[in-house]
């Protein structure tokens, strides 16, 4: 029975083989079953079904892997740990010592913080004697020369009266920082206007001189001789048309120009005390005649940077209070007794508050306290920093981090240095060196001190330039941008803080 149940299985599979050869289409139509020996010798499968491939390890530079965000969420993380570590360990050894009034009460109790708000509002008298100035050298009432003089003499009286006044007075360092900034962005901006104004005026001279030139040319050809028009009376018509024609095409040209033009102001035009103190509320510190305006005020725009601007300066007097002030305190004695070791780790200690407050500055001033000022005097040009943060080298950062003074010291000190055949090299170089002279001017007067820290460390970027664009290439010069800011202040501020210290309350 076994026997003949077998071979009847086979005999159906046989007839069930002989349909599907009988039938090839039906064949093509129906799927095909995986994991079916005929299947795998179709394919060219191996039997084993093999895993492995030849590729590389992810951290491996020939990968061609790149997605490490989850390092970066680590390292976000551990910086979270470290930092609230700190933070922990300040209050256990300190207690909260944040007093939110406690600047206000000390500008308000301290006598000496009113001449620095007096010292602030003299610098209208700068502004005022600089306006004279441009509008009797505007009338003709003075030379270029004697006009050039009067505006050294000012400039000059700018950057001497408030030393004098600070170094006589001696008013609270805060105040005083605060007035010399003022001096400062006044003198920059005197300069800018002063030199604008002078190109303006030779503009409108030698078009006034060209004018003169072609009504010349015109008299000369109205005295032709007769004799030559009659002979060439046909030629001399078609001339006359192809020139008619001429003018009146550069006529309608002229008031289109001026039709879309006429809401600019031209000089002498722009001589007057509403355009002169928008300039000098304005946050740029580069002239021109016509600034770029928005159409209204976005309130809710200016709301939101008032209160990012409140809500910084607080933190930003916090940690101060909190954690600046108890680690300077503590860094004195291994500076007075030059105890190396313990000198670098007060400085790497103090690196992170430090920063983090260099960091909320540069937005409080360059993103809120600035759109506060283009926002409420509609001025469109926002652009007051560019993306520092990738800077790569040390040259791309100081062009980026601060884009007005960029600007200025490009328009006043780097592009006139190559039109008189200094080298790129020599324009630079003088660059750094205002810069650093700027520097040291704001911090030596309000401590009464001149240690040339800030001076050398600003001239010490030039040869840093060098070496990071000569060795370090793509993220390590990124590493060792942030590395020079991270490490190099702290530097500078525990060496002014520490012979302030020494001069004021002695060794």
């Amino acid at each position: 029975m076994a026997t003949k149940t077998v071979q009847s299985g086979s005999e159906v599979r046989n007839r069930k083989t002989s349909e599907k050869d009988k039938s090839p289409e039906k064949k093509k139509t129906e799927p095909v079953t995986s994991g079916s020996d005929g299947e795998e010798e179709e394919n060219g499968r191996q039997p084993d079904d093999p895993i492995h491939v030849a590729q590389d390890s992810l951290l491996s530079h020939t990968s061609g892997f790149s997605n490490y965000r989850g390092f970066l969420n680590l390292c976000i993380v551990l910086l979270a740990m470290s930092s609230s570590r700190l933070v922990l360990e300040n209050l256990i050894k300190y207690g909260i010592l944040v007093d939110p009034i406690y600047f206000i009460k000390l500008f308000i109790e301290d006598p000496y913080s009113l001449p620095s708000g007096l010292l602030g509002m003299s610098i209208n008298i700068f502004i005022l004697l600089q306006f004279g100035n441009e509008i009797l050298v505007s009338k003709d009432k003075i030379s270029e020369q004697l006009s050039y003089a009067l505006t050294v003499i000012n400039c000059t009286v700018i950057a001497t009266f408030p030393v004098i006044v600070i170094t006589l007075v001696r008013p609270n360092p805060v105040g005083s920082f605060i007035s010399l900034g003022m001096y400062t962005i006044g003198f920059m901006k005197i300069i800018s206007y002063s030199v604008t104004n002078k190109w303006c005026r030779h503009a409108l001279r030698e078009t006034k001189a060209d004018k003169k030139k072609e009504v010349k040319k015109d008299r000369r050809k109205k005295k032709s001789s007769k004799r030559s028009l009659e002979k060439n009376a046909s030629e001399d018509e078609k001339t006359t048309e192809a020139k008619d024609a001429d003018t009146i095409t550069k006529e309608n040209g002229a008031m289109v120009q001026q039709l879309k033009q006429e809401d600019l102001v031209h000089y002498p035009c722009n001589l007057n005390i509403k355009d002169l103190y928008y300039f000098m509320l304005a946050p740029t510190l580069v002239y021109q005649l016509n600034f770029p305006r928005t159409k209204r005020i976005r309130k809710r725009f200016l709301l939101r940077r008032i209160i990012e601007m409140i809500f910084l300066i607080q933190l930003s007097l916090g940690l101060i209070q909190q954690w600046i002030v108890p680690l300077i305190t503590n860094a004195m004695k291994p500076f007075s007794d030059m105890d190396i070791f313990r000198m670098i780790e007060r400085i790497l200690k103090l690196a992170v508050p430090n920063h983090l407050i260099w960091l909320m500055f540069f937005y409080f001033y360059f993103h809120s306290f600035l759109n506060i000022m283009g926002e409420l005097l509609r001025f469109a040009d926002r652009e007051f920093y560019q993306d520092w943060w990738n800077s790569e080298t040390v040259g791309y950062f100081w062009q980026n981090w601060n884009i007005p003074v960029y600007r200025w010291c490009k328009r006043h000190v780097y592009k006139p240095m190559l039109r008189r055949g200094f080298s790129k090299f020599q324009a630079n170089v003088m660059v750094f060196f205002l810069s650093a002279v700027g520097h040291e001017y704001l911090v030596s007067v309000p401590l009464h001190m001149f240690r040339l820290w800030a001076f050398m460390g600003m001239l010490m970027q030039v040869p840093l330039a060098f070496f990071v664009s000569a060795f370090l290439k793509h993220h390590y010069g990124n590493m060792a941008v942030w590395m020079s800011l991270i490490i190099g202040q702290p530097i500078a501020v525990l060496m002014y803080v520490h012979d302030y210290y020494i001069l004021t309350y002695g060794s």
